[in-house]
């Protein structure tokens, strides 16, 4: 492919049109120093996104999906028209307040042994959202469903999978990231493959992350590049519907994976755990304050800093 951009920009968007706008519009407003493009992918909202989309932002490449086509096949199909040397797989329910995607381009191109990498994400109030997690054993991820991390904060689970130690002022490879806003090398999807479609939204980056891990590839973290995340305004649309898909994604990563190994037995073991697991998520949704599908130890409730309608 002859002169390639820098940076595709890859939006998957599912009625979310007034954090998109914004989104859209700080991209526009920030970006600067790189070639790029912007892909804005609509799975049928009902809200209007795209004829937005369309009215506000021409120059963005604009794609309506007739039927919902859930995360997975929507990214993949941005990467498989991107026109550029690197794509950031990028949330709607983002905002960039810095010339952001500059140093994530040049620390790639600084990097070379990095295959994928994520930048430092906030929450709307400013604080550190940690997205980075870490591939932990069977007795760690029990206690995650059991909410160990709250009555423990500084135990095992936060150090284990939440990755709470993490020096989030210095660049390092890890093991995992939501995908938030990831950066990939196009040699990592043309190589390594795209997203596991067999996970339609949940889970996958978790599939992906650890897809790579096995394969040799390194992803980093780095502190050169900051993004606001308001988190999960998708997803918390439907929320029951959404806590089931998302432990239906962790039986399809058990299955699919072998995480803890071939054994039906063992497969078996864990698709109960997370049966039970599910069952608690749902009490805990239905008995509590929070109604938010995800809100890890570091996320706060951002809804102050979405713009009104």
């Amino acid at each position: 492919m002859d002169s390639l951009l820098d940076l595709t920009i890859i939006i998957p968007n599912y009625n979310t049109r007034v954090l998109w706008k914004q989104c859209l519009t700080s991209i526009y407003e920030h970006t600067s120093g790189i070639t790029f493009e912007v892909i804005c992918i609509d799975d049928n909202s009902t809200d209007d996104s795209a004829d937005m989309v369309a009215a506000e932002f021409p120059q963005a490449i604009l794609i309506r999906n007739k039927a919902g086509q859930m995360y997975a096949k929507n990214n993949n199909l941005g990467m498989k028209l991107s026109k550029a040397r690197y794509a950031c797989l990028l949330n709607s329910d983002t905002k960039i307040t810095r010339n952001a995607f500059l140093p994530l381009v040049q620390f790639m191109d600084a990097h070379p042994d990095a295959d994928a990498c994520t930048p430092k994400l906030l929450n709307g109030d400013g604080s550190i959202q940690s997205s980075v997690r870490g591939f932990p054993g069977f007795l760690t991820l029990v206690l995650q469903g059991l909410n160990w991390h709250k009555l423990f904060p500084n135990g095992r689970v936060s150090r284990e999978y939440y990755a709470n130690r993490l020096d989030h002022s210095a660049e390092q490879q890890i093991q995992a990231v939501a995908s938030t806003a990831l950066v990939l090398r196009r040699s990592t999807w043309e190589t390594a493959g795209l997203l596991d479609e067999r996970f339609p939204l949940f889970q996958v980056d978790l599939a992906y992350c650890y897809m790579l891990l096995k394969k040799g590839y390194k992803l980093y973290y780095t502190p050169c590049a900051e993004v606001i995340h308001y988190g999960s305004q998708s997803v918390n649309q439907m929320p029951t519907k959404s806590i089931r898909a998302m432990h239906q994604g962790f039986r399809d990563f058990n299955e699919h994976y072998d995480y803890f190994g071939k054994s039906r037995i063992v497969k078996g073991l864990i698709g109960a755990a997370i049966t039970l697991r599910y069952w608690l998520k749902l009490a805990e949704y239905y008995a509590g304050s929070d109604k938010r599908v995800i809100k890890g130890p570091s996320r706060v409730r951002d809804t102050h800093a979405i713009p009104p309608r």
